[in-house]
């Protein structure tokens, strides 16, 4: 058996249909038929989710709902009070930002009703993403495979060469698009429900409920391709906190690989994991009958993909060069019109060994994959003719997709060349499609490229702990590096304020010392700037602008005894909105991310308060509302105010009276104070989170 639970897959489940989803069109267009028939739930995990995605099949849809995918789901719980949406999208870096809705939260939370939950993934290491692509419709059937819901990802299996209809949401064409996902029922939906909630448990830091319903929303145009099947799931997870890691997707890998006789047909978007391109090699050496064929992109769009990953997916060709010759081939989808061309963009992750095996997931061959990213796919291994076959007609679906041909032709192919899968790819064409070899020609310096290919393709997640406890010293836990990081960006942030400022002065400190400073001579001095500490807490605008605009009109002394009076002041009317409004309301507004804070708040009580106000987790009016949310008691939930806020209090205080001359005229002097004195800020805040973060971990 060459599937095995907690080895290479997580789970055998049963599934009483499954189906193979090619391209956009067909996987768009059953999500959406599948989701208008929930009941009770749908939850969606992406590595991108983009609110303006056309969600739509090969023609319009007719079911009356909204196009957009944001409205549409808006339009589908206004329809249905029972129905629950949860969103989970992958917290992105600003490398992929110009590619993705610039303001999801906005788009996907604030502008879709509360029973639409959004939240953003960032419970993964630093240099990890979220890349599981998920949909699952009442635990009754699910969507696994390469596909987000996202924009410029909709092509028909034709991939005509001027597809009106394949346009981004400003009206700009795209190059034909190519992906895979699988749709299954009854047990492997479940499942994959299972795997969507532990996500969300994660990342939201909440348990979501099982759907107690009865339903069927297969999509009604959908034919099941197998039927009566067993699914394997394969995870990746990073290591991180409490957690350990998963590779079934690595191991699910090489012993697909290891099982192979006559040949391997992969579809995959990165070719870069130098373990995997050795195990092909080995196993080609191993079976002289043994024929490789590798579709992948010609290149990738952006300059990080386009060079760095060249390098790698150079290395991965050569092993399989070196080890198979000719019975090894690495091809790209193109296709001609007249005397222009185009080439296909490939984003599936499929691979099909013999007749036996069947995969299709989210993971790409590259490093991240195995051991950075969290992954899912999907694998069906044949247990007789009838599902032999299946898997035959999938490889032939696949080709003719690619070669511009019917998947009958590509069996006939086959038969004319004996079985040749090499043979087969290099001499199908039609209406302008065939396949064409991949040539990588190298550019730029190897060296260089190869060093940034360990950064952007680890096979891990990077060693941030190390960095920290390198540049700092001693032993920083895993969990509190992120929470040292915000440290730094805070402080680093207290500088940038001062160019911000600069060209923004209404809100600036000096412009608040102004109108402070003409209050100094009033009785009723401390009231007011207590009262301006209040209303801007109900405003959430910055404390740190306060306390620096209080202590440059009052002076130091004055200053850092009515900017702490004001900021106490704040905390605990906010602090009591927060109980007056509860924890559900606030969930709602914003995000069930608030679980996180909320939670690290209700355990610790006085050192709980004290880390948060040292560490910037969250603003401070929003810390206050989650404290009071949270039912906390009120004297701890002070002291750990007091506390936490002391060093930089004290740091702002000390400088703030000199902070509208230094924003005005600097000095050197003046710009030397002011970066001891964040550097100090940030010194303490680190060595007192240190000695709370080791008290309260002893504890736990």
């Amino acid at each position: 058996m060459i599937l095995t639970p907690n080895h290479n897959v997580w789970r055998l489940v049963h599934a009483n249909r499954a189906a193979v989803l090619i391209d956009g069109a067909d996987y768009f267009g059953a999500v959406r038929s599948a989701m208008v028939k929930a009941k009770h739930s749908i939850l969606i995990a992406g590595w991108d989710i983009h609110s303006q995605t056309r969600l739509a099949g090969s023609n319009e849809p007719t079911d009356g709902y909204p196009l957009l995918f944001a409205e549409f789901l808006a339009a589908l719980v206004n329809e249905k009070p029972e129905l629950d949406v949860y969103l989970l999208l992958w917290d992105f870096s600003m490398l992929y930002a110009a590619e993705r809705d610039p303001f999801p939260t906005l788009t996907l939370r604030w502008n879709t009703p509360s029973r639409v939950r959004f939240c953003l993934d960032d419970y993964v290491p630093l240099g990890s993403s979220q890349h599981q692509k998920l949909v699952v419709v009442d635990d009754a059937v699910a969507f696994s495979g390469g596909l987000d819901l996202t924009i410029r990802r909709w092509d028909t299996t034709a991939h005509r060469f001027d597809e009106p209809r394949r346009v981004d949401p400003s009206g700009k064409p795209y190059l034909p698009f190519h992906d895979v996902q699988m749709v299954v029922d009854g047990e492997a939906a479940r499942a994959l429900g299972d795997l969507m909630r532990m996500r969300w448990s994660c990342a939201a830091c909440e348990d979501l409920p099982s759907a107690d319903v009865r339903s069927d929303p297969w999509p009604e145009f959908v034919p099941p391709d197998f039927v009566d099947a067993t699914i394997g799931i394969a995870r990746t997870e990073p290591a991180y906190a409490n957690r350990k890691p998963v590779r079934e997707v690595e191991r699910l890998f090489t012993d697909c690989i290891d099982a192979a006789e006559r040949s391997i047909y992969i579809e995959n978007q990165f070719l870069t994991a130098p373990r995997i391109a050795e195990r092909i090699a080995a196993r080609l050496r191993a079976c002289p009958g043994l024929e490789v064929l590798i579709v992948c992109p010609e290149r990738h769009d952006s300059w990080l993909e386009a060079h760095i990953m060249r390098v790698g997916r150079s290395a991965f060709a050569k092993i399989l060069r070196e080890a198979g010759g000719d019975r090894a081939l690495l091809m790209y989808p193109q296709i001609e019109s007249d005397d222009s061309k185009k080439n296909t963009m490939v984003h599936a992750k499929v691979m099909i060994v013999d007749d036996r095996i069947l995969r299709i997931g989210s993971a790409n061959l590259n490093n991240r994959s195995m051991g950075t990213d969290s992954e899912c796919d999907l694998v069906i291994v044949a247990r007789d003719d009838d599902m032999r076959r299946a898997i035959i007609r999938q490889r032939n679906r696949l080709l003719g997709d690619h070669c511009g041909v019917s998947p009958d032709k590509v069996a006939a192919a086959f038969a004319q060349s004996g079985g040749s899968l090499t043979v087969v790819a290099q001499s199908l064409s039609g209406w302008g499609h065939r396949l064409v070899p991949v040539i990588d020609v190298p550019s730029g310096s190897n060296e260089v490229l190869a060093f940034v290919q360990n950064v952007a393709d680890p096979e891990q997640p990077i060693g941030a702990e190390e960095f920290v406890s390198q540049v700092f010293g001693g032993y920083v836990p895993t969990r509190n590096i992120a929470t040292v990081l915000k440290v730094i960006g805070a402080g680093l942030f207290v500088v940038a304020l001062a160019l911000f400022w600069e060209l923004a002065p209404l809100f600036g400190p000096e412009t608040i010392q102004s109108a402070l400073a003409s209050i100094a001579d009033n009785g009723a001095a401390p009231l007011i700037v207590i009262a301006v500490f209040v209303a801007a807490g109900f405003a959430l605008f910055p404390v740190t602008v306060l306390i620096a605009a209080t202590a440059a009109a009052f002076g130091p002394w004055l200053g850092f005894a009515y900017a702490a009076a004001g900021a106490l002041a704040s905390a605990i009317a906010t602090y009591a909105i927060g109980a007056a409004i509860g924890r559900r309301t606030l969930r709602d507004f914003l995000g069930p991310r608030l679980n996180r804070v909320r939670q690290r708040v209700a355990r610790r009580g006085v050192i709980a308060i004290a880390a948060i106000r040292l560490v910037p987790v969250a603003p401070f009016t929003v810390v206050n509302l989650v404290a009071g949310a949270s039912s906390i008691p009120l004297f701890e939930y002070v002291a750990g105010t007091v506390l936490g806020m002391l060093p930089g209090l004290v740091m702002i205080s000390a400088v703030g009276h000199q902070l509208a001359r230094i924003l005005s005229a600097p000095t050197t002097n003046d710009l030397i104070v002011l970066i001891a004195a964040v550097t100090a800020w940030i010194a303490v805040s680190i060595g007192i989170q240190a000695i709370v973060s080791r008290y309260w971990g002893a504890s736990q």
